[in-house]
């Protein structure tokens, strides 16, 4: 029987490493704009997001959106959304990724009681919908379909 890389690398996929975290939770690098940061692989959260703070560094263009976030005990959090970014995962390019933007620091202090390193981000089911994502958490590895055509992903947006 064919392994479970094999299978998928003859379907375009393109494998990435993943880190676990002290917190168990599973981490990798990932760049949006061009610009390198830490993300938290969370299948839980319907968008994937970046901190507030962070907005200039990942050179995001953002406006403020009426929807509150809520996760990880935080609840009514302002957010900003950032449409059209390029996200890049290893060799997995995203050229028009929606973002959203609030304050992680609720995030960060929960990963640093823990002794884990802080994040600039959460990769969610958006980007994995559109990846169409498996995940082998034995090898902690993540699989990503190439995208044959860019156009606008229509997951849950703010």
């Amino acid at each position: 029987m064919a392994s479970l890389k094999k299978v998928l690398r003859k379907k375009k996929y393109v494998r990435i490493k993943l880190k676990k975290m002290r917190t168990n939770h599973l981490e990798l690098p990932a760049k949006i704009n061009g610009v390198k940061g830490v993300f938290i692989l969370d299948t839980g959260a319907s968008n994937s997001c970046v901190g507030l703070d962070l907005k200039e560094y990942f050179k995001l263009i953002s406006e403020e959106s009426e929807v509150k976030a809520a996760g990880a005990g935080a609840i009514d959090m302002e957010t900003h959304k950032s449409e059209n970014n390029s996200l890049r995962i290893g060799d997995w390019k995203f050229k028009n990724c929606n973002l959203v933007l609030f304050d992680l620091q609720h995030v960060n202090a929960a990963l640093a009681q823990h002794n884990a390193g802080k994040v600039h981000g959460i990769i969610g089911a958006d980007v994995l919908e559109a990846g169409k994502a498996f995940i082998d958490y034995d090898k902690k590895v993540l699989y990503l379909r190439k995208l044959k055509k860019q156009k606008k992903f229509k997951g849950v947006y703010f």
